[in-house]
């Protein structure tokens, strides 16, 4: 999916749940979107950056090699159940842990229409982009969010739940 088209979804389905509030309190660029004060989600609006690349490990310069996420720009960040979040990360190349958060419980999404090592093939973690099922799409990016919608709710006191 490309980076335009996961922005668009993200921020489109991120702002229709109810009691959702949308801010900048890291500045402009990163929208950040709560339920009841609790982030659920984190997306990067401004242009990517090319001398700050996300790689599995953290920032890593242009052009410089390292895990086989180098060269990805995290665009959107999300809460996930621990397992779910390490067999998002390992069957899909354009999922990587969390960028900037808990690694355990958050997990980011890159576009993935550049080219680069880690699409030609299986990289070191044996992904590969080759198969649909490594594919981000929309579907999947509606129920990620969605899912991590859920998660912050669910952790409120019922009293604070959106809708009770």
């Amino acid at each position: 999916m490309d980076r335009a088209t996961l922005i668009d979804t993200a921020l489109r389905v991120a702002a229709s749940f109810p009691a959702v509030t949308r801010g900048q309190p890291f500045g402009e660029g990163l929208e950040v979107f709560k339920v009841v004060d609790k982030v659920f989600a984190i997306i990067t609006t401004s242009p990517a950056e090319p001398a700050a690349e996300v790689s599995g490990a953290g920032v890593v310069g242009a052009g410089t090699s390292g895990s086989a996420h180098t060269g990805r720009r995290a665009v959107v960040t999300l809460k996930c159940a621990p397992p779910h979040g390490r067999s998002l990360v390992r069957d899909h190349a354009g999922i990587i842990p969390g960028y900037h958060m808990n690694k355990e419980h958050w997990i980011s999404l890159c576009p993935t229409d550049h080219t680069g090592a880690a699409d030609a093939g299986a990289d070191d973690t044996g992904a590969t982009d080759s198969g649909a099922a490594d594919a981000i799409d929309e579907t999947l990016v509606e129920d990620l969010v969605g899912n991590s919608y859920d998660l912050i709710v669910a952790a409120l006191p019922r009293a604070r739940r959106p809708g009770v």
